[in-house]
């Protein structure tokens, strides 16, 4: 094919037809898909920095071309009605234009679809508090918090508030209404959406990336003042993300922050998502609940010992840790050993788990 032939829908109709999650355009290359979390070349001429543009700038209005042209950096998701939904993303790299597209799914999934921890459907009863789902980026954490409002919007009578960058999954109302709020085009901040969410009487307040001290601060307050606050973080486990939100904020701050948190963390979910043996990709997920034994120990600055206390009585609790359910993944047969070894937070204790011995289970 010419490249003068080539377009942007056809581009992205191949990516759904594929069950392709992304597509990337990058000058000097080929248009390349990541199936399976493995990225694959299309088979296509390498595109040139004048393609990249053309296609790129098809589908963005003035005021995205100026955004762009001034920030060097654009965000925003691609609706088209034939063929799917898409979060963007445009970026410069070594002068040139270049483009990452995700498919999202056209679904909102279930939490039981997702196979999410059965737990997760108690904690969100809860009225007021904070839930964190953590984990690398492309590891399912937007979708995980899909399936959640889903639930909620089935279950509860309330408001739900949205707030991402940019918005993803459009819920429809259900029992609750939902305000989907995007950075950029509905609001200018993640910290100035939480704040003024408060006179929008919410119930439900789902912020997209806390990545910042003023959004992290912010939701904090709104967790403790009767809100139900969800929201996410790129960190790999449950204690470090107690770790990561801590040591965000200056020292004279860190001992409020930490009986902040004692009082108003519910729980965080970590996740990964990671190739089957089978095809197709699947979560594991690490789980904390904040019990009287963790709120102690945040309060007291003994984070390092949340790890081995969620280890304790989790028939009661529900805690699950991740080198817990990756073992179980493998011996069930649903993931490889190098799998388990490649995406695994604590590598030692894996590997040690595993034993020099253990082989892989085959069907």
């Amino acid at each position: 094919m010419d490249l003068s032939e080539l377009s942007l829908d056809q581009l992205l109709k191949t990516v759904v037809a594929h069950e392709a999650s992304d597509l990337h355009l990058i000058v000097g290359a080929e248009p390349q898909v990541r199936i399976n979390a493995v990225m694959t070349p299309l088979d296509l001429p390498k595109l040139d920095r004048n393609t990249v543009q053309t296609l790129c700038y098809a589908v963005l209005t003035d005021s995205q071309k100026k955004k762009f042209e001034e920030a060097k950096e654009l965000d925003f998701a691609l609706d088209l009605p034939t063929i799917g939904r898409f979060r963007v993303n445009y970026y410069y790299e070594r002068h040139n234009m270049a483009a990452s597209f995700r498919v999202i799914p056209s679904s909102i999934p279930s939490i039981d679809s997702l196979k999410l921890p059965v737990m997760l459907k108690d904690l969100i009863k809860r009225q007021k508090g904070l839930i964190l789902v953590t984990g690398p980026t492309g590891s399912g954490k937007t979708t995980t918090l899909a399936a959640i409002v889903h639930e909620l919007n089935a279950t509860e009578k309330g408001h739900i508030i949205t707030i991402e960058d940019p918005v993803e999954f459009i819920h429809p109302h259900g029992t609750c209404i939902i305000s989907h709020r995007s950075l950029g085009e509905d609001t200018h901040s993640f910290a100035d959406a939480i704040k003024y969410s408060m006179r929008q009487d919410p119930d439900i307040i789902l912020v997209g990336e806390m990545r910042d001290v003023q959004t992290i601060r912010t939701a904090l307050t709104a967790a403790e003042t009767g809100h139900l606050v969800m929201g996410t973080l790129h960190t790999n486990s449950a204690p470090q993300t107690i770790s990561r939100i801590i040591n965000v904020f200056p020292t004279d701050e860190q001992a409020l922050i930490r009986t902040q948190l004692s009082m108003g963390l519910l729980g965080v979910i970590s996740q990964v998502l990671m190739p089957k043996t089978s095809g197709g990709r699947t979560a594991v997920f690490e789980v904390m609940v904040n019990t009287p034994a963790i709120a102690n120990l945040i309060r007291d600055d003994k984070l390092h010992q949340i790890y081995a206390s969620m280890q304790i009585g989790q028939q009661q609790t529900k805690m699950q840790t991740q080198t817990q359910e990756l073992i179980k993944a493998f011996r069930a047969g649903e993931i490889t050993r190098e799998s388990a070894l490649k995406y695994a937070s604590n590598l030692d204790e894996i590997k040690k788990a595993l034993g020099a011995g253990e082989k892989e289970v085959t069907a």
